[in-house]
């Protein structure tokens, strides 16, 4: 039996058994959380795990427009996004279920979504989403982010085959800074660290931002990464190879 975990961003008990309900009367498995609005404790990370425990096949979202207004939901739903992805190694098959006509704008992390109102014949769509093969990663780099509430929020950067000459990674939001950079194997942070050529207090645009970036010149590959402590939620993370002439292209990604 396939199953659908369940985003439920305001909270209705009413409406979390309801949408459960009907995913059994076509064979689903329910399970999820009510969304915690916390990205300083990381909460976030605490549902992704229990998604992965549970071994979910559907990410279902239960929209609320107040509440994806919010740049601190917002974030977490994106983080919460990226973090499925590095670990399938696919695109984790997501829907987003409003009570009528879609009323905001998702997450950019977010634009493969199934969207889909209460009022149709949605749950039949589910069925077809989650029986349907997820697509590989398309991207060339992998994307994490790691830590909790004691370590802190920590972003992993480094490429998924080939290797870098270093990595350079900038954040853009007022209400964010970096603090530290790590480089080590992949997949966990590492107990120490030794930096070539670090540099700090960099400045980037890119389109009609301006990020705020640090670099380190350690050579990146497959199997290592690059890892940059955050303080705060940015609102978008740019990071590139490191190159010596400044030719290399950059990936922004927007959190909020």
């Amino acid at each position: 039996m396939k199953t659908v975990w369940i985003s439920a961003l305001n909270k209705s008990a009413a409406r979390v058994e309801a949408v459960a309900a009907t995913l059994r009367k076509y064979g689903l498995q329910p399970a999820g959380h009510a969304w915690t609005d916390d990205p300083a404790k990381l909460a976030w990370r605490a549902a992704a795990d229990a998604f992965e425990a549970a071994r979910a096949d559907l990410w279902l979202i239960l929209a609320e427009p107040a509440e994806l207004a919010l740049p601190s939901v917002r974030y977490g739903l994106s983080l919460f996004a990226a973090v499925l992805r590095q670990r399938r190694g696919v695109d984790v098959p997501t829907a987003v279920l409003w009570q009528g006509a879609p009323a905001a704008a998702l997450p950019p992390l977010l634009d493969g979504a199934l969207v889909l109102d209460e009022t149709s014949a949605w749950a039949a769509k589910i069925v077809a989403r989650v029986n349907k093969a997820a697509a590989p990663v398309a991207s060339d780099f992998r994307f994490a982010v790691l830590g909790d509430e004691r370590l802190g929020q920590w972003f992993e950067i480094g490429p998924r085959s080939g290797d870098w000459d270093g990595v350079v990674f900038g954040i853009a939001g007022a209400d964010a800074r970096i603090d530290f950079q790590a480089v080590g194997p992949a997949g966990g942070l590492p107990e120490k660290t030794v930096l070539e050529f670090a540099q700090q207090g960099l400045t980037l645009e890119a389109g009609e931002q301006t990020f705020d970036a640090w670099a380190v010149r350690n050579r990146i590959d497959a199997g290592s990464s690059c890892y940059v402590r955050v303080n705060g939620c940015p609102e978008a993370v740019l990071f590139m190879p490191y190159a010596e002439d400044g030719d290399a292209d950059a990936t922004v990604l927007r959190l909020c």
